[in-house]
């Protein structure tokens, strides 16, 4: 790893990933198995960050963040939901609740994925960086409080996607450290791979052969992520004697994808001459159709405490697959933790748009998710909120935080609707904007260029099971495996 950009600019590689991620790092340690691999990561390492390793301190790094710096980057939808976005070898596998827990197999199917590479490509992820939970009481009592109002059956420790209550794995080893996807890096190639970290990509280099052939993807333009230099640099994709290329492959997130698929011209024509950005290609579709899973969170206790920070251990998977519900006893400042129990809209049909705010690539995009737009997210938000509502009010609950079971007070459909709208929070697993079908083809190349792939969660059109970290672990070793099948440079 090197934060020297000198080290890196003017070099030539087989392939370059943008993003350190869930995505990037098991696609890198793939590729580096037979080529020389760049990956570009905007933040820095997460190895000496106690807030990122240390389970106990688990949720710190969102209560500290700054524009520029910090591993954590606060982003505001235009609707006012503050939402969070990794900055930090590791991406959101270093700042989240460390949850692991499959895709169902209906949405393997639907996404057409081959079934056995995929449980193979789980497998390896789990070897690497999966481990049991260790039961704590707090998450025993929400295990049996979510069994006890009907979240059935109960299905014990299992990584598949489920519907009851069921314990699933972390990334917390039994010594509570945390394992991010940037741990993944150690099982490639050394020599073959290099990690610049602190470099933010400003755009993708094309080149235009003059024949009316496709543009193709032949390089990057990047600058140094602090706000003290704007200098550019650039690296470059080999040029092999045969036909046979290597990519640009972006897994810079549901953000920063499109984002950078803007910044080098492949957008709305309209939304890209309104910052003078010359258009490559008039992509409509890019940026369209982001979504993100609308939640509701409850607290539970009665005032700020001291409670250890516990992470997610148990989740429910209810009405049909619809609800996903769980606990966590987590930070709200540097000394005070709160007990929330949370839900969200597993398969939300509100969708929003991405669109540039500056031709910065340090700064976001602006982002409008809509959440509960559609009639049918505002109607499943209010069984959720009743839902939330059953779990608290639980006995199991009840007696861990030594209060009684009361009688709730009864509100409308029409209150809870309101009360959905006026309260409705992130779940942080926001997803789309560079849709497979609509912006890549099922092999994650961009559609109208050569060279350049997308694989990352801004090619999802719903969120897989629990939460999408273990599906986009798996999707950077599952397409790093089908590239090199298909490519031998």
């Amino acid at each position: 790893m090197t934060s020297d950009i000198e080290e890196v600019s003017g070099r030539s590689f087989d392939y370059i990933i943008v993003g350190g991620g869930a995505g990037g790092c098991p696609l890198a340690a793939t590729l580096s198995e037979r080529f020389s691999v760049l990956l570009v990561e905007r933040g820095g390492s997460p190895y000496d960050d106690p807030f990122i390793l240390e389970r106990k301190k688990c949720g710190l790094s969102l209560i500290q963040t700054d524009e520029f710096s910090s591993v954590a980057q606060q982003f505001v939808s235009e609707e006012g939901v503050v939402n969070y976005r990794g900055r930090v070898l590791g991406g959101s596998t270093a700042i989240n609740y460390g949850f692991y827990s499959r895709a169902s197999r209906d949405f393997i199917r639907s996404a057409r994925w081959d079934e056995t590479l995929v449980r193979d490509a789980y497998e390896w992820v789990e070897s690497k960086v999966v481990f049991e939970p260790k039961l704590s009481p707090w998450q025993s009592a929400v295990r049996d409080g979510l069994v006890e109002v009907g979240i059935l059956p109960f299905n014990g420790l299992s990584l598949e996607h489920l519907e009851g209550t069921k314990m699933g794995g972390w990334i917390f080893d039994d010594f509570g450290r945390r394992h991010t996807s940037a741990d993944i890096l150690r099982t490639g190639v050394s020599k073959n791979i290099t990690v610049l970290l602190n470099a933010t990509v400003k755009n993708v280099i094309f080149h235009d052969n003059g024949d009316g052939s496709k543009l193709r993807a032949c390089g990057i333009r990047f600058i140094k992520s602090d706000c003290n230099s704007d200098n550019i640099y650039e690296a470059y994709l080999k040029q092999p004697d045969s036909e046979s290329w290597g990519d640009v492959v972006l897994s810079a997130g549901a953000l920063g994808s499109p984002q950078i698929l803007m910044l080098s011209g492949i957008g709305p024509q309209e939304h890209l001459e309104r910052f003078n950005i010359s258009v490559l290609m008039d992509a409509i579709n890019v940026g369209k159709s982001i979504k993100d899973n609308p939640g509701i969170r409850l607290f539970v206790d009665s005032q700020l405490g001291s409670r250890e920070i516990d992470t997610i251990q148990f989740v429910g998977i209810a009405n049909d697959f619809q609800i996903i519900i769980q606990s966590t006893i987590l930070p709200i400042s540097f000394n005070a933790t709160r007990i929330r129990i949370s839900a969200k809209i597993a398969f939300p049909v509100s969708r929003g748009k991405l669109q540039l705010n500056s031709t910065d690539p340090r700064e976001n995009p602006s982002v409008r998710f809509n959440y509960l737009a559609e009639e049918r997210d505002l109607n499943k938000c209010v069984e959720m909120v009743r839902l939330v509502e059953q779990v608290s009010q639980s006995k199991s609950i009840s007696l861990f935080l030594g209060t009684k079971c009361n009688e709730t007070v009864k509100f409308s459909d029409d209150e809870l609707r309101e009360f959905c709208k006026m309260n409705v929070r992130t779940y942080f697993h926001y997803h789309g904007g560079c849709a497979v079908g609509s912006v890549v083809d099922e092999e994650y190349r961009v559609y109208g260029v050569d060279g350049l792939r997308v694989v990352d969660g801004s090619t999802l059109l719903d969120s897989p099971g629990t939460n999408p970290m273990a599906t986009l672990l798996m999707l950077g070793r599952y397409q790093g495996i089908k590239i090199l099948k298909e490519n031998v440079l």
